[in-house]
């Protein structure tokens, strides 16, 4: 199909051509190119129904001046735009077809196990987590198929521990509770169990205390779970002053005890109140199990590039049966004498916030604590 076509035309207006054309469309082409300044120049008409878009171009015909009329109607613009949208329908759809196929497949491929992980998600949700999430794949919905049975079990392993808490806190709490009842209904008829009534309220506010300290500890592990979401404390702190100031606030409680220190200047970032918890909650634990000492030291170590303080806390008390101390900074565990206590868990919650470790080792002459916490150069 001939797109664009031609014809000749004289300075004299005389028409040179094959082509049919309209006549009045040659007299308005003829004397647009007599008139025309430019050697080239645009135009366009409206012949009917049709519209016809054409170049007049200026050129030398044998020694004399004449016009080339370059000329194409509207019509072949709109059979081009159908022959092309005939094509593309002709390539697409057998394309699509092609594609069709194996995309279903590919669809089925990974929208089925996601919706079995949404099934397992929700009933996770509805604590209704004791049937395993399986998954045999390598690729990404595999890993998060694992990472949700990993989370499962976690959960799982949460709800038993806080299980295990309310039991054994209701037993802790009550033994107190128990003791104080009893011996103010003794009082109130009369009888001091104690033998006298100072001995026998100082009874009581010795349970009132123990019940307060176990009361407080349950809240502050809770406010540390709440802290845990939030934006942590980065304030210096000297690590060496907060231990000597914990050991002079508590070595009266045991006075006879012998203390050793050898401390170098360690500054670390975190939140003071915490850290003075932490400390408090160590040398408790020291003072319970030491026989006639307690030691601390702090080191400065490289590890892979990275520096560290090391903190050791000592004492010369017995050592911890090894089913306890792999648990010992567990949550709601029992101690090698079957008690319940959080203090140790409150450590190992702080320590945990300020991306520090801390661990226990059985040592030659007794028990050691070790806490390695980065150092902020």
């Amino acid at each position: 199909m001939r797109t664009v076509s031609h014809i000749l035309l004289t300075d004299k207006g005389r028409v040179v051509s094959r082509e049919q054309l309209p006549p009045g469309f040659l007299e308005t082409a003829t004397q647009q190119a007599l008139k025309q300044a430019g050697n080239i120049q645009r135009y366009a008409q409206t012949i009917g129904e049709q519209r016809i878009f054409y170049v007049i171009h200026r050129v030398n015909m044998r020694g004399r001046s004449g016009y080339l009329l370059s000329y194409m109607w509207d019509s072949y613009r709109r059979e081009m735009v159908r022959i092309l949208f005939q094509r593309l329908v002709l390539y697409i759809l057998p394309a699509m077809l092609l594609i069709w196929i194996p995309s279903l497949w590919l669809a089925k491929y990974l929208s089925r196990p996601l919706v079995s992980m949404e099934k397992h998600v929700k009933r996770i949700a509805e604590k209704d987590w004791y049937e395993p999430v399986r998954l045999d794949r390598k690729d990404e919905i595999g890993q998060l198929a694992r990472s949700i049975e990993s989370m499962r079990k976690q959960l799982i392993r949460k709800d038993e521990a806080q299980q295990a808490l309310l039991q054994n806190v209701s037993h802790d709490l009550k033994t107190p509770v128990m003791v104080i009842r009893s011996y103010a209904q003794s009082i109130g008829d009369g009888i001091f169990p104690k033998g006298d009534l100072p001995a026998t309220i100082k009874v009581i506010d010795e349970e009132s205390a123990r019940l307060e300290k176990r009361i407080a500890n349950l809240l502050y592990l809770t406010k540390l779970e709440y802290l845990s979401s939030r934006k942590p404390v980065r304030e210096p702190i000297d690590l060496k002053e907060k231990v000597e100031t914990t050991v002079d606030r508590l070595r009266l409680r045991r006075p006879e005890l012998e203390w050793s220190f050898n401390l170098i200047p360690a500054e670390i970032k975190g939140d003071p109140e915490q850290w003075d918890v932490a400390l408090e909650n160590l040398y408790t634990n020291q003072l319970r199990y030491a026989a006639k000492q307690i030691g601390t030291s702090i080191s400065r170590q490289s590890q892979d590039g990275k520096s560290y303080y090391i903190m050791r806390i000592w004492n010369d008390g017995p050592p911890i049966e090894q089913k306890v101390i792999n648990n010992l900074f567990r949550e709601f565990q029992k101690g090698s004498q079957g008690e319940f206590g959080l203090g140790l868990v409150i450590v190992h919650r702080i320590i945990s916030l300020h991306r520090a470790e801390i661990w226990a080792e059985n040592e030659d002459g007794g028990v050691s604590f070790y806490i390695r916490i980065p150092a902020d150069d």
